[in-house]
């Protein structure tokens, strides 16, 4: 660490001095008054990593060859762009398409139920009236079968008579009243339940749309709707096994692989950055340093690499928890930087140097 080795550079100075003060012997020694000179900055002394507020190491998740490259380092990118395919793509993108087209289908369904619910009601009270009627002359028909003892029916009779052609059929029909047939009875029944069925489902429909939307259609539509968005969920994700997309809108900092090469979950392939905002990670300060320390505080920094460069920013974390190095208690510190250097790069080590709290 900086500050450290600052540190045993003063010391080492410090008693050089004192040696050689010790060693001139025979001279005078006149006491002398001295005042402790420090060259140390003001305020506490951090080294820390620029990095982009927003980065991506993206890798495939499976195994396969690569058959497409579609950036190179330096391009733009928006959120969703397709950067990289692995040769074995095919079967993930057609159950993909398969998924989207179900889900469209489930929701243009579930659209067209909601829009159609107020005709369809109408129709339905329209239909409901009918069958009522049709179902009270079906009721009245069989009351009179049952009950009435001058049903009018007609009689074919048969007979064999002798004309001068010799003996043939003839046919007479007899008119008559009386109690009506028992499968006429039994045949208006039967067409008096099914009447009955008939309104029984329509009053249904009526009561279940009378609000708005058939409740039970539309829980139907909602599942198929709910079913299709999962099973597009799962297909997205299975082609991203397979895919690589751009997670933001960013620049391409890296691309790791080529057309052809064969890769895996272990092979980062591209990495993708969002350089509008910038952030630092510090991990050097002491838990001596960091009760002096608080959010909200401003810094300066310089970049090893444009060492003549002096940029600002503010503390926005401190971390709660630490870790231990070379015998020290460590806490990590976040710094959004206000605005950097066009120069600077991920990863580029820097100087912090916290102003002192009033």
């Amino acid at each position: 660490m900086k500050k450290k080795i600052y540190t045993i550079m003063m010391f080492i100075v410090v008693v050089a001095i004192a040696l050689t003060a010790c060693g001139s012997k025979g001279e005078t020694e006149t006491p002398t008054s001295l005042t402790p000179v420090s060259n140390e900055p003001a305020g506490i002394i951090a080294e820390g990593n620029l990095q982009p507020a927003q980065a991506a190491n993206l890798s495939f998740q499976v195994r396969g060859m690569v058959e497409d490259v579609n950036v190179k380092i330096g391009d733009k990118v928006s959120k969703g762009d397709l950067l990289a395919r692995l040769s074995n793509a095919s079967q993930a993108e057609a159950q993909l398409a398969s998924a989207n087209l179900e889900l469209i289908t489930a929701q243009q369904a579930l659209d067209d139920l909601q829009d159609a619910s107020a005709t369809s009601l109408a129709q339905v009270v329209i239909d409901m009236k009918e069958a009522q009627e049709e179902y009270d002359e079906a009721d009245d028909y069989l009351v009179y079968l049952q009950n009435s003892k001058k049903v009018p029916q007609t009689q074919n009779q048969m007979n064999l008579v002798q004309t001068f052609k010799g003996y043939e059929y003839q046919y007479k029909t007899k008119s008559f009243k009386g109690p009506a047939p028992e499968d006429w009875i039994i045949e208006a029944e039967n067409d008096l339940a099914l009447k009955k069925a008939q309104l029984q489902k329509l009053q249904s429909d009526y009561e279940n749309m009378k609000d708005g939307v058939d409740t039970n259609q539309l829980a139907l539509l909602e599942a198929r709707l709910e079913n299709a968005q999962a099973q597009f969920a799962a297909a997205e994700s299975n082609l991203s096994n397979y895919v690589l997309t751009a997670p933001f809108d960013g620049v391409v900092a890296d691309v790791a692989v080529e057309i052809g090469e064969q890769v895996g979950a272990e092979s980062r392939a591209v990495s993708v950055v969002n350089a509008s905002s910038w952030i630092i990670e510090t991990t050097d300060i002491t838990e001596l340093e960091v009760v002096d320390l608080e959010v909200g505080q401003n810094v300066t920094f310089t970049a090893d690499a444009l060492s003549d460069v002096t940029m600002d920013g503010v503390v926005t974390e401190i971390s709660q928890s630490s870790f231990v190095e070379s015998g020290d208690v460590i806490y990590s510190v976040r710094i959004a930087v206000n605005d950097v250097d066009p120069r600077v790069r991920w990863g580029m080590t820097v100087e912090v140097n916290f102003e002192p709290l009033k």
